[in-house]
């Protein structure tokens, strides 16, 4: 059998499909290494969400390539998002790529590992297509900590967002049962799993292609009865879609974080129309007013577009101030990616990139001195704290997240102890909040 090399790139939602790979191929007898230079099969999981993804996608194939005249690599084989969306164009301009597989040819990947060959995907942008959905049988080999896993609950998406192209790759909305996904939850909590993150293109549309009311609601209710699980909490919430049902059961749950992730965009109506989202900031103010009186203390996360066509700076000035008022716990902001075959693409007059990337970076640097006052206010109270390891930041250290951060798009703890060496990562302990560091905290252990 084959030594694998895998590298996945992009989101969550990626990286389970990365798993569900690898997963299927040990199955076979395969076996994963580390090493680039050993592996005789090199798999690259891409991602081409916005320009700078598909750089890293295309400069990772390049790299991988190499390898195959500087090491022991006979194919290299290229899935995902950047697969589905150009598969032609892969084909014809890198023949050092075997074989291209799209989203939903995830199946696939054992027949090409063993030399089959298997023609390249045909199903983007396509409403008839077979579109892949995985399920608790599938064999999944989970390649980040063992303490924490993503569980996609559903696939594809039905909303038309005019600068997103992730409804052509992935396709239209799929849920899972409600059924197999508590099954994989409680595989994935006898595997040593303590906190479990809901991921797909929108969580709060969960069961809604299967008829249910309030799905997310009534999954989130089905996984608080898992024994094991410490911490459930749910990425990519859509605006509209956060109903009373879901806020009393986030509320109520001893479990289920009191973290709302849910990616706004932007809030000046004319730009929120031109990108076929709706609502203004009059609207968004009540919605997250309800969402705050709903769940005391919860943490709101949103992701804000800036350099939209047509934004003005009178548009930019009333995003800018909404930031301001409403205070959010976390802000991402990026600047707008003008992706072809998207509606926005079409859209005028274009926002010159240096003008998006100074927007982006003033209203970063007003959030900055949001989060340095929300943080200082933490100094002196205790938290529950889930403890990944030894930090990045030194040995010294041990590093940890509150329940107020999610994994790898929000800040850590740094814990600073003379008994840190006895915690283990995966362990929940109490720290006592010390210093703010910016996006981080520094904390100690209570004892």
């Amino acid at each position: 059998m084959a030594k694998i090399g895998f590298m996945s790139l992009g989101c969550p939602k990626n990286l389970v499909d990365s798993e569900v790979m690898i997963g299927l191929l040990e199955a076979r007898g395969h076996r994963l290494t580390p090493t680039p230079s050993d592996a005789e099969v090199l798999i690259v999981n891409t991602c081409c969400f916005i320009e700078d993804s598909r750089k890293e996608s295309i400069e990772t194939i390049l790299s991988a390539a190499e390898w195959k005249t500087g090491g022991s690599c006979k194919r290299l084989i290229v899935t995902g998002c950047l697969a589905e969306r150009y598969a032609a164009e892969i084909g014809a301009t890198l023949p050092e790529v075997d074989t291209i597989l799209g989203t939903n040819q995830i199946e696939e990947i054992v027949r090409a590992v063993d030399g089959a060959s298997v023609p390249p995907p045909d199903s983007y942008g396509r409403r008839d297509a077979v579109f892949y959905l995985y399920d608790h049988t599938t064999p999944r080999t989970l390649i980040g900590p063992p303490y924490m896993a993503y569980m996609k609950i559903a696939e594809g998406c039905d909303h038309t967002c005019a600068f997103c192209i992730i409804p052509k790759i992935r396709g239209p909305m799929r849920s899972r049962s409600l059924g197999s996904l508590v099954r994989e939850a409680k595989q994935l909590a006898d595997r040593g799993v303590r906190e479990l993150v809901l991921v797909s293109q929108d969580t709060t549309a969960y069961g809604r292609d299967l008829g249910m009311r309030d799905g997310l609601a009534r999954l989130l209710e089905a996984l608080d009865s898992v024994d094991e699980l410490r911490w459930i909490r749910f990425l990519y919430a859509y605006p509209n879609e956060i109903g009373p049902r879901l806020l009393d059961v986030v509320r109520s749950s001893g479990k289920i974080c009191k973290y709302i992730d849910m990616p706004l965009q932007h809030v000046s109506a004319p730009v929120l129309k031109a990108m076929g989202r709706g609502g203004d900031r009059g609207s968004l103010e009540r919605m997250l007013e309800r969402i705050r009186e709903g769940i005391p203390g919860v943490t709101l996360r949103t992701t804000m577009i800036v350099g939209f066509p047509g934004e003005t700076r009178a548009h930019f000035l009333e995003l800018k101030r909404f930031c301001l008022d409403m205070e959010f716990d976390r802000l991402g902001v990026f600047s707008y990616s003008d992706e072809e075959d998207t509606p926005a693409h079409g859209c005028f007059p274009k926002v010159p990139k240096r003008t998006a990337e100074q927007r982006r970076d003033s209203l970063m640097e007003q959030q900055a001195a949001i989060v340095r006052r929300k943080h200082r206010a933490l100094i002196g109270r205790d938290f529950p704290v889930l403890v990944e390891g030894v930090s990045q930041e030194s040995e010294l250290l041990l590093q940890g997240r509150l329940e107020s951060q999610a994994p790898e798009i929000d800040g850590v703890c740094l814990i600073n102890d003379s008994d840190a060496g006895e915690v283990q990562g995966g362990e929940f302990r109490t720290i006592r909040i010390t210093k703010a560091l910016g996006h981080d905290l520094l904390g100690k252990i209570v004892h």
